[in-house]
């Protein structure tokens, strides 16, 4: 019987700890306002999943839509912005 093992080392080194680095927790924090807007459009959208939708809440996803397109929008001009482009 002929034992196959590996030719290689390890290809990480370091152990992974299961925490976001200080990179990792600043970029959660500027998509936030995104994350929270894309939350409230998906909250309005699971409310009219058993019924007819509402003028209230068309007009509730209407304004849910508007928020996560500008919360898109800052998030990409700010990333922009930071990045030197503009």
């Amino acid at each position: 019987m002929t034992h196959i093992a590996a030719v290689q080392a390890a290809v990480t080194t370091i152990p992974f700890d299961g925490e976001p680095t200080d990179a990792e927790l600043d970029a959660i924090e500027r998509e936030m306002t995104l994350v929270l807007a894309e939350v409230e459009l998906l909250d309005a959208q699971i409310m009219t999943l058993d019924r007819p939708a509402s003028e209230l809440d068309e007009r509730r996803l209407r304004r849910a839509r508007n928020r996560v397109l500008a919360a898109r929008r800052d998030l990409t001009n700010r990333t922009v912005s930071i990045g030197g482009v503009a």
